[in-house]
């Protein structure tokens, strides 16, 4: 039986506006179970980024539950929040936010340096930085700067950089967005390796139809409510 790396039970979260609340979600609940691939699949607008925000500590719900580890989020302090998003947790986003000043291996060591782990030895980290841009088919390309990579070894780069503190999940909101079709399944295809040689859960956020058949898991969100999971 598989056992859940983080669960979200109910989740509902409003904006008020001027004459009423507008509900992003209503009421959503759903496990990713650890060491798999779970998708959350939704046109623009469905509410997949604000449920990333919540079950990834970046914001809170109005009203339900998150359980990551254990521990109720919503119920920690901020420290102890920011904590668990810096040492446990990595994002990668449809924008990939690379230093542009910092080679491919510059920014995945500095992703390290300030999630504080792998900090006691500079070697173990230089090798943690090195085997991971490896893992992501980029060892030949470490010491270009962003701008002379193509849109996929930029996400590339950003996924090792999720991945090299060794977090328990990984929250990937549409990093395929911007990548043709077939760049976009090499990129699905590295979180199922990592998944494999890490042992992360990955969560990830799409629109596209045609990655769902290698998720292991997948949920439909439409207008703020699962349709399908």
């Amino acid at each position: 039986m598989s056992e859940a790396c983080i669960s979200c039970k109910n989740i509902k979260r409003g904006f008020p506006t001027a004459d009423q609340m507008f509900w992003a979600l209503k009421g959503v609940t759903l496990t990713a179970d650890r060491g798999r691939l779970t998708i959350l699949k939704g046109r623009s607008g469905s509410g997949k980024t604000t449920l990333i925000n919540i079950l990834g500590a970046l914001d809170y719900p109005t009203e339900g539950e998150v359980s990551f580890g254990g521990r109720e989020l919503s119920k920690l302090s901020e420290n102890a929040r920011d904590s668990i998003r810096r040492e446990q947790m990595g994002f990668v986003f449809q924008s990939v936010a690379l230093v542009s000043m910092m080679t491919a291996y510059e920014n995945v060591e500095f992703g390290m340096r300030i999630s504080g782990r792998f900090n006691s030895s500079v070697a173990e980290r230089k090798k943690r930085a090195e085997r991971m841009l490896a893992l992501v088919g980029l060892s030949q390309r470490m010491k270009h700067l962003p701008q002379e990579l193509s849109g996929g070894e930029q996400q590339r780069v950003a996924i090792a950089r999720a991945i090299a503190h060794n977090p328990g999940i990984i929250f990937a909101d549409e990093p395929t967005a911007e990548l043709d079709t077939n760049t976009g399944l090499q990129v699905v295809k590295i979180f199922k390796d990592l998944i494999e040689a890490e042992g992360v859960t990955v969560l990830m956020t799409t629109h596209d139809p045609g990655f769902l058949d290698i998720a292991d898991r997948v949920y439909e969100l439409e207008d703020g409510e699962l349709t399908d999971g």
